[in-house]
């Protein structure tokens, strides 16, 4: 089992670049690939950025990329979500989710095999 807890959420201004934390514990944090998706209200859950075990690997939806940065510190079994010049269509909901087996595409809610209870995101002009 793999447990998740994201922080750093909250109300933040257009162009604030708030930074988001998902702790884990569980299993051996550096075995396994994480990522970010987030859900607006009244919109299916979307990807943001994913990172593999070593961090020698990331991917960005294009919505984000340029602004935001995922990084992980495996010795503190930590994934960072760093946002810049954030925007009113970047609220939303913000999971982290962890991959442990390493099957699927990284960008697929089906590939996570455990997620986070979400924290809140919400951009105001």
């Amino acid at each position: 089992q793999v447990q998740l807890v994201e922080s750093g959420g909250g109300l933040v201004q257009a162009g604030g670049s708030p930074r988001l934390s998902c702790a884990t514990s569980g299993r051996t944090f550096s075995n396994y690939a994480m990522a970010w998706f987030r859900q607006a209200p009244g919109k299916e859950r979307e990807f943001v950025a994913a990172i593999s075990w070593s961090g020698g690997t990331i991917y960005y939806s294009d919505s984000v990329k340029g602004r935001f940065t995922i990084s992980r510190d495996n010795a503190k079994n930590t994934v960072y979500l760093q946002m810049n010049s954030l925007k009113p269509e970047d609220t939303a909901v913000y999971y982290c989710a962890a991959d442990v087996d390493y099957r699927g595409s990284y960008n697929q809610i089906s590939t996570y095999d455990y997620w986070g209870q979400g924290t809140q995101v919400t951009v105001s002009l």
